[in-house]
């Protein structure tokens, strides 16, 4: 008799149960009032003397085991339905994960990054927030100088020495000061200028500025890294360099590349001409040079700066700037398969 209780403790202990009913019928098997404790406690009195202890203990234990087993089961099935509850069906296959897109912004920065890379511009950045001698003076803009109004700037209140920067030439500035010729080096960066919001201006966007610093160094250099760039960038090889005025290049040019007139968006983005602008540069002031700790009698050198967002706007055919900034899901999806 003894052998048999310690039988079914032993099959009490490894007993499994996946649903509710079936630890129901567990429990009506040896805890029910027709169950097997019932009988194996009437047998008690056939138990000889000197067994009787053991036997007791025996039972004693089977039905404290029983009891102890629905419990856990109950406890374990309850928290199953608990956990389906909040997370659904735990056993069902995942959902497909869906792929984020990068922004316009970071995708046109990257291959712009990529493409100067190639001919050994390396990526140098800055602060944001910065200082007057940085972003206006050591540019050939001393205090008072007329351009200084050609960027309307955000000073900070209650220091006029700190801006927010106008342009990543101030990072260009950074980069002479703590490293000596040659230079080779784009600037990619946040700029902010106090400008009314419309579709096609905002008061944050965003630039790449780059500089070439070394001996000898001509306008024909200038001419030919930007010709590199258009037909990388663009797939056009045909481009043109008109005069203009930056107070830290002189001489100074604008960058029109020709666009075509293939289709009806061709003759309104270039305004029935072909040419579009892209860029603007120079060689750079020897002034600058000077400011910057590097000797323009030894040197010599080009700078160009880029609108990230003017890029974009291009490539992707976006006609409001306001769409960069709007985190607008349906907007941002549309760049999902492009790298």
């Amino acid at each position: 008799m003894l052998d048999k209780v310690t039988e079914h403790i032993k099959k009490v202990e490894s007993f499994k149960a996946s649903d509710a009913a079936a630890v129901e019928a567990f429990r009506i098997e040896y805890l029910g009032t027709k169950g097997l404790l019932k009988e194996l406690f009437a047998a008690f009195k056939e138990v000889p003397n000197e067994q009787k202890k053991a036997y007791g203990q025996a039972i004693n234990e089977l039905k404290q085991k029983a009891t102890d087993k629905v419990q856990q089961l109950k406890d374990e099935l309850e928290s199953k339905e608990e956990e389906a509850g909040v997370y659904g069906d735990l056993t069902r296959s995942g959902y497909p994960i869906e792929v984020g897109s990068r922004h316009p912004i970071s995708i046109v920065k990257n291959q712009i990054i990529e493409v100067f890379s190639r001919i050994g511009f390396n990526v140098s950045e800055g602060p944001e927030i910065e200082d007057d001698w940085h972003n206006f003076t050591a540019l050939n803009l001393p205090e008072h100088h007329p351009a200084r109004d050609m960027q309307d700037t955000f000073f900070i209140q209650t220091n006029p020495d700190v801006l927010l920067r106008t342009h990543t030439s101030s990072v260009q500035v950074r980069y002479m000061e703590n490293n000596k010729p040659p230079i080779r080096t784009i600037s990619p960066g946040r700029v902010f200028r106090n400008e009314a919001i419309s579709a096609r201006s905002h008061c944050i966007f965003h630039q790449v500025e780059g500089l070439y610093i070394d001996k000898d160094v001509s306008f024909a250099d200038l001419k030919q890294t930007l010709l590199y760039f258009t037909k990388e960038m663009f797939g056009k090889s045909k481009i043109r360099l008109r005069p203009s005025y930056f107070p830290f290049t002189e001489p100074s040019a604008e960058v029109d590349i020709y666009w075509g007139l293939e289709t009806e968006t061709d003759y309104r983005i270039t305004k029935g001409t072909g040419w579009l602008e892209i860029m603007g540069c120079g060689m750079v002031d020897p002034a600058v040079l000077t400011n910057c700790g590097i000797d323009p009698e030894e040197y010599s050198g080009f700078a160009f700066g880029m609108g990230i967002e003017r890029i974009a706007m291009l490539l992707y055919q976006i006609g409001d700037i306001r769409m960069f900034f709007e985190n607008d899901v349906r907007f941002l999806k549309q760049f999902s398969s492009t790298l």
